[in-house]
C-alpha cells in the first residue's frame, strides 16, 4: 500500500489512496471503487479482543474468520494422487478445534509452527465427520505472542474490536481492514447533510462520528450509536423519497369516484346472500372514502386466503362503475382470471349482464380477456371495453397488450401483486387517461411486499376476519425418515374421497423438459429432478390411488382443456386432481378437503399458504400434507416445519423475510441478497422506519423539493438514484 499526504474524500479512487494493486483486488473482487466505496462496505460482525471465536458454533458452509493458535502440523503423502498434503489443527480456547488442509504447499509447514497465532479465514467444511477449512487464508501474528498479546497485536492492526468484513477469497477481511485503516487516517468526511434539528430529536451522532465508529469502535456503546445514525440514513433517504412522491400524488388529479346511493352497488349489497364481515365493512369504507377523492388510490389489501378479498375489490369495481368509469382486474393465470370471471359473474347475476336477455339493463357489463382468446370472441371483447359497455374488465397479461384500449379506466385491482413485476403494473396504468386508482391484493406479503409496506409505499388495508363458514386446516410434514407416514398419506386421501369428498396433489413439475413452473430450490434439494405431474399422475393411478377418477392440470395445456379439467373437478366428476400450481390461487372447490404436496421443500412459504388454501374451504376441514426428501436441522425442512405451525399468513411472511431478507426495496429484485440498505432490517427497526417516516412527512410538507436543504437532496440521490426513484414512482 502506499502512505496518502493528502486528505482523501468520499469520490477519491481507491488507487490513489491506496495503491494500484491493492485498489484493483477490491474493485475486482468486491466492486468498490472509490474511498467513499470502501468507507461504506461495513463490517458483518466484531470479534471482541480476549474473547476469541468460540469454535463449537461453527456451522458447515460457514465463511469465517478466526483468531486462533496452531496446535499441531503434519505433512503426509497424498493417496489418491501425486503430491503432499499439509494438516494443522487450531484451536481458539473453547476446547473446540479445527483442521486446515494445504495441497502441495508443504513449505508452509515453516511458518505455521506449533504454538503460533494467527488469523484464519475460509469455507468451513466437513471430511469424514471432522471440520476444516481447505486452505485458508491467514495472516500470523507476532511469532512469541500469548493469546493476551496477540490480541493487543490485533487491537493496533484493526481496533479493540475486530471488524469482520464481507470478504473474498482473494480479498480477506484484514486486508480490508487495513484498507479502511488507510484511509481513514487521511479520510476528510462530507459535511453532515441530516439537517441539526433532526439529529437533535433523534439524539444522532454526526456523520464523521459514525463512520470512523463503525469501522473502529472503541466499546459497544459507540458501535450502536454509530449505527443507530447510520440505519437512519437509509431509512430516512427512502422515507423522504417515498414522502416527495405521496406529496407528488396527493397533488396530481384523478377522477373522483364517489357512494352513488343507489346504485349498482347498493343493489348488490341489497341482493348479497350473506353478510358482510366487520373486516369487509370497514376496509370498503376505507376503500370507498379513497375512491371519493380527486388523487389516486394506491393501497394494498391484505387479508388471509378467503378472508373475502375478492368480494371487497368488487364492491370497490361497482362503486367505480355507478361513478361512469371501467375496472379492470388483472390475475396470473387464466386459470384464475378465469375463477374470478365466473365468480365474478355469479356474484353480480343479472347485474354484471347487461345487454344479455336474462340481463338487467340497468346492469354493467362483465367481460374476460386472456391470451387464448379466439380472433372473434377477442374482437368483441375489446370492442366492449373500448366503448365503455364493459365495466369490468378481467383478465390475464393478455389486458397489457397493445390494442387494448379502455373508455375511461377508473380502477385497477392486481390480484396476487406479488406474481406481476412492477413494470407490468405500471403498463395496466398507462391505459388511462389520467392516473387511475390502484388496490393491490395479496394473502401472503412476500418479503419486498411487506418491506414497501412498513417502508411507507402504500396504504394498507387488513382483512384478519375469516367469513362464516370456513373449516380449519390442519398441515402436517411428511419427512424422509418416516417412510410409513407416505403410505398413511395415501390412505388418508383415500378415506377422504370415500367420504364424498375430493383431493389436490401438488408437484413442482409438469414434466420432461421443463422448469417454468419449478419454484427455485434450496442448495440441500438439489438432489435429483423435482417430480413431475406427467410422472406423478400415472403412478398414482396405477398404484395407491387404483380406482379413483384422476384428473391432470398444468401450464402447457390447452385453454380449453384447463377449462373443462376444472369444471370436472368443480362439478365433483373427478377425485383427485393432480397439478401444479395454477391451482395456486382463485380456485374453490369447497368439497375438497386434501392436499397432498410433493415435494414441498421445493417451494416458498408463500406458495405453500396459498396451495393450502385450496382446501377447507367448505363444511368439513381440511389437510395438508408437505411431502420432502430434506433432512430435519436443514433450512428447507425449518421451513416446512414453520409452515405446518401456523396458519397464520402474517406470520408466515415474516419467517419468509428472515429467511430471504427483504430483497431490494430500491429495485426490481422481489428477493435476494443484495440491498442496498446495508444496515437497515426491517424486522429488528421497524420502529426506526416509523420515527423516520414521521421526520420525513414533517420535512417534506415543508420543503416538498428539499431546496432548503440540498446536502440531504444529494444523500438521498446517492441513495435513491434516478432508476429507483423511478422504480418507487411506478411501485
Amino acid at each position: 500500500m502506499t502512505e496518502t499526504t493528502t486528505a482523501t474524500t468520499m469520490d477519491t479512487p481507491l488507487r490513489k489512496a491506496l495503491g494500484e494493486r491493492t485498489a484493483k483486488a477490491l474493485t475486482s473482487h468486491l466492486d468498490l471503487h472509490t474511498v467513499g466505496d470502501l468507507i461504506y462496505h461495513f463490517p458483518r460482525r466484531y470479534d471482541e479482543r480476549g474473547e476469541p471465536t468460540d469454535m463449537r458454533r461453527l456451522q458447515v458452509g460457514e465463511q469465517v474468520t478466526l483468531l486462533a493458535q496452531v496446535r499441531s502440523t503434519t505433512v503426509r503423502p497424498m493417496r489418491a494422487r501425486r503430491g503432499n498434503m499439509l494438516e494443522i489443527t487450531i484451536g481458539d480456547g473453547s476446547g473446540a478445534t479445527l483442521t486446515c488442509t494445504f495441497f502441495n504447499q508443504a513449505w508452509r509447514e515453516r511458518e505455521l509452527r506449533t504454538g503460533r497465532w494467527g488469523l484464519f479465514a475460509g469455507k468451513v467444511t466437513d471430511f469424514r465427520g471432522k471440520r476444516q477449512l481447505n486452505g485458508p487464508a491467514y495472516q500470523l501474528l507476532r511469532a512469541d505472542a500469548t493469546q493476551d498479546e496477540a490480541a493487543e497485536e490485533i487491537e493496533e492492526f484493526a481496533g479493540a474490536m475486530i471488524p469482520v468484513y464481507p470478504a473474498a477469497q482473494a480479498v480477506p477481511t484484514w486486508v480490508i481492514a487495513k484498507s479502511v485503516r488507510t484511509v481513514l487516517d487521511v479520510f476528510r468526511p462530507p459535511d453532515d447533510p441530516l439537517p441539526g434539528a433532526v439529529r437533535a430529536n433523534r439524539n444522532l451522532v454526526g456523520i464523521a462520528t459514525a463512520l470512523r465508529e463503525i469501522h473502529r469502535p472503541t466499546s459497544t456503546e459507540d458501535l450502536f450509536r454509530a449505527k443507530f445514525r447510520l440505519k437512519w440514513d437509509e431509512a430516512f433517504a427512502v422515507q423522504l423519497t417515498l414522502a416527495q412522491r405521496r406529496a407528488r400524488s396527493s397533488g396530481s388529479p384523478a377522477v373522483a369516484r364517489p357512494l352513488r346511493s343507489e346504485g349498482l352497488l347498493s343493489r348488490f349489497d341489497a341482493v348479497l346472500p350473506y353478510e358482510l364481515t366487520d373486516g369487509q365493512r370497514t376496509v370498503g369504507e376505507e376503500i370507498a372514502a379513497d375512491l371519493a377523492r380527486p388523487h389516486p388510490m394506491h393501497r394494498l389489501l391484505q387479508g388471509e386466503v378467503g378472508s373475502g378479498k375478492t368480494l371487497v375489490s368488487v364492491r370497490a369495481m361497482l362503486q367505480v362503475v355507478d361513478a361512469g368509469g371501467q375496472a379492470a382486474l388483472l390475475a396470473p393465470t387464466e386459470v384464475l382470471a378465469t375463477q374470478h370471471y365466473r365468480g365474478i359473474g355469479a356474484l353480480l347475476g343479472a347485474l354484471g349482464r347487461a345487454g344479455e336477455l336474462d340481463g338487467d339493463p340497468s346492469g354493467t357489463s362483465l367481460t374476460l380477456v386472456t391470451g387464448s382468446l379466439g380472433a372473434a370472441a377477442r374482437r368483441a371483447a375489446l370492442a366492449k371495453i373500448s366503448d365503455g359497455s364493459a365495466g369490468i374488465v378481467v383478465g390475464t397479461h393478455a389486458l397489457l397488450y397493445e390494442g387494448v384500449e379502455f373508455a375511461d379506466l377508473g380502477l385497477v385491482v392486481v390480484d396476487e401483486q406479488h406474481r406481476f413485476g412492477v413494470e407490468q403494473r405500471d403498463a395496466l396504468r398507462a391505459k388511462a387517461a389520467q392516473p387511475p386508482h390502484v388496490l393491490v391484493m395479496t394473502a401472503t406479503p412476500i418479503p419486498r411486499t411487506v418491506a414497501m409496506t412498513v417502508y411507507g409505499d402504500l396504504e394498507t388495508s387488513t382483512l384478519s376476519q375469516l367469513p362464516r363458514g370456513r373449516s380449519p386446516i390442519a398441515s402436517h410434514v411428511v419427512p424422509p425418515e418416516r417412510p410409513a407416514f407416505l403410505d398413511r398419506a395415501w390412505r388418508r386421501l383415500v378415506e377422504e374421497v370415500r367420504a364424498g369428498h375430493q383431493a389436490y396433489v401438488v408437484c413442482p413439475r409438469i414434466g420432461e423438459s421443463d422448469g417454468e413452473e419449478e419454484p427455485p430450490s434450496d442448495d440441500e434439494s438439489a438432489r435429483r429432478p423435482p417430480l413431475a405431474v406427467t410422472d406423478v399422475a400415472p403412478a398414482l393411478a396405477e398404484g395407491p390411488l387404483h380406482g379413483l377418477r384422476i384428473g391432470v392440470l398444468h401450464g402447457r395445456l390447452p385453454a380449453e382443456e384447463k377449462d373443462a379439467v376444472m369444471r370436472r373437478f368443480a362439478a365433483g366428476d373427478l377425485d383427485v386432481l393432480v397439478a401444479t400450481t395454477v391451482i395456486e390461487v382463485g380456485v374453490d372447490v369447497p368439497n375438497a378437503t386434501v392436499m397432498i404436496i410433493m415435494d414441498a421443500d421445493r417451494f416458498g412459504v408463500s406458495q405453500l399458504h396459498q396451495l393450502r388454501g385450496r382446501v377447507g374451504r367448505g363444511a368439513a376441514p381440511g389437510i395438508c400434507l408437505l411431502v420432502t426428501e430434506a433432512a430435519e436441522g436443514t433450512p428447507a425442512r425449518e421451513r416446512l416445519d414453520a409452515v405446518a405451525s401456523t396458519t397464520d399468513g402474517f406470520k408466515l411472511s415474516e419467517i419468509d423475510l428472515e429467511q430471504r431478507r427483504e430483497g431490494d426495496v430500491l429495485g426490481a429484485s422481489q428477493s435476494g441478497r443484495h440491498s442496498h440498505l446495508r444496515l437497515l432490517s426491517l424486522l429488528r427497526d421497524a420502529k426506526l422506519i416509523t420515527d423516520a417516516r414521521a421526520e420525513a412527512a414533517e420535512l417534506v410538507a415543508g420543503d416538498p423539493d428539499l431546496v432548503r436543504h440540498p446536502a440531504l437532496a444529494a444523500s438521498v440521490a446517492a441513495l435513491v438514484d434516478e432508476e429507483r426513484a423511478e422504480y418507487l414512482e411506478k411501485g
